[in-house]
């Protein structure tokens, strides 16, 4: 390939989206074969589920880091830029190497089927991975987990978070179908953790996990988690030993089940590999100064104090109960103002439904990507629930401005509905910030 400019590696990055999802492996194989199998270089976690992945997936790779390996992680989607799918060590692929995974992804596309947008991210991370020579790394799966693109790995650990119905077309319309799915990234005799709480998710994880000789952990029954009393810590009960007076390092109740399957990933494979290595000791103070390096934007973000403005992607319905919960235990006296866009293949009435009785006000917004629902869609949506002013702002930006400006100090304002929705927020913000 003659060079190519990082903008131009984007734009052809991006134009694969056109080709839709894929459910199969092939292709991915076949890249990652003429590459000499990247992935094959090093440690992996692999991690699934419908909500919590990308907050689980951090927590693993700030306290491996902080043991002192050097330590890849894969996300998606990103908020504001391409370069925040792939990190190592905390810090995001620089644009020169961006372009470099491109050209030695791209080079070896040649198959039958020319290769999407998540397989050619997803090989390109592998890849750099491979060439930073990273001990381990954290790589969180993009749909579902039997046919997607990351599930060519052999990790030494899987973690399956929870699971709530989404993308029935792909991955069925029952929660048994979406265990059978999530469940694909489970290998022979690699352990599990996992926190499905549904008996007949559960029943689908137990059946897969004894086919592969797998052993199964669960939360709540095998590893747990409880608030110190009168204080701000927390006691993880593992699997194999007690650690006190941990402090979860993000907001919202929801991360304890989050920070608790991180923690039982870690005691697991720092226990596997302990003897091999001195810096496989999980210490009660390596715990504490891993987990004080997660960061996870775009989720329960408190971007600005007065008003105070929180920044949530909430692009799902357990998200959005999630944030409806923190919402109502958080604001107070404050008068909320929703700024709200979701995109089409969601619940979005059910969704509302969590979120607008709390409102003062709601600006509906609508994200760029195509897959946004119309606002006009999402204005009949909301006049079920709330009866007060509704506001159509079509360009996120602006409509952040607006809620921002109108708003007084001893208001709120909160941005949900989508990762989208929040990507464009971020990016005002980083902006206005930087101005």
């Amino acid at each position: 390939m003659p060079n190519i400019t990082y903008d131009q590696c984007l734009d052809k990055i991006y134009r694969l989206g056109r080709f839709g999802i894929k459910l199969e492996l092939d292709t991915i194989q076949n890249i990652l074969r003429f590459l000499n199998d990247p992935q094959k270089n090093y440690k992996i976690v692999h991690v699934a589920g419908t909500n919590g992945k990308g907050s689980t997936a951090t927590y693993i790779s700030s306290i491996l880091r902080q043991a002192g390996f050097k330590t890849g992680v894969y996300t998606s989607p990103h908020l504001i830029r391409f370069n925040e799918r792939i990190a190592v060590d905390g810090k995001e692929i620089c644009d020169e190497d961006v372009v470099k995974a491109y050209k030695a992804v791209n080079a070896v596309d040649i198959g039958k089927r020319r290769a999407t947008f998540f397989e050619i991210a997803t090989a390109m991370a592998f890849y750099h991975f491979s060439k930073e020579n990273v001990d381990w790394a954290v790589i969180e799966t993009g749909m579902g987990g039997r046919f997607d693109a990351t599930n060519i790995v052999q990790p030494q650990a899987s973690v399956i978070t929870n699971l709530s119905i989404e993308h029935t077309e792909y991955l069925g319309s029952t929660i048994k179908d979406l265990a059978r799915e999530k469940g694909g990234i489970i290998k022979p005799k690699a352990p599990v953790v996992t926190a499905v709480s549904q008996p007949s998710g559960m029943e689908r994880l137990q059946g897969i996990a004894k086919e592969k000789n797998a052993p199964l952990f669960r939360f709540k029954k095998d590893f747990s988690i409880r608030k110190t009393p009168n204080q701000n810590t927390y006691t993880f009960q593992g699997i194999h030993k007690t650690y006190k007076d941990i402090v979860k390092p993000l907001p919202g109740d929801h991360q304890r089940e989050n920070l608790s399957l991180a923690l039982a990933a870690c005691e697991l494979i720092f226990k596997a590999n302990a003897g091999k290595d001195k810096r496989y000791a999980l210490t009660p103070d390596l715990v504490q100064k891993g987990l004080s390096y997660a960061r996870w934007p775009g989720r329960l973000e408190k971007i600005m104090d007065e008003p105070l403005v929180i920044l949530d992607g909430a692009h799902n319905l357990k998200a959005a109960q999630v944030l409806g919960k923190y919402l109502a235990g958080r604001l107070g006296e404050k008068k909320l103002t929703l700024v709200v866009g979701i995109l089409d293949d969601k619940p979005h009435e059910e969704m509302l439904s969590q979120l607008v009785p709390l409102a003062h006000r709601v600006i509906i917004t609508k994200a760029k990507i195509d897959r946004s629902l119309e606002t006009g869609v999402l204005e009949e949506a909301v006049k079920k629930y709330f009866t007060g002013e509704i506001t159509i702002i079509e360009d996120v930006k602006k409509a952040v401005s607006h809620a921002i400006s109108t708003s007084s100090k001893d208001d709120a304002v909160c941005i949900a509905g989508s990762l989208y929705v929040a990507g464009e927020a971020k990016e005002k913000f980083n902006l206005d910030f930087i101005l």
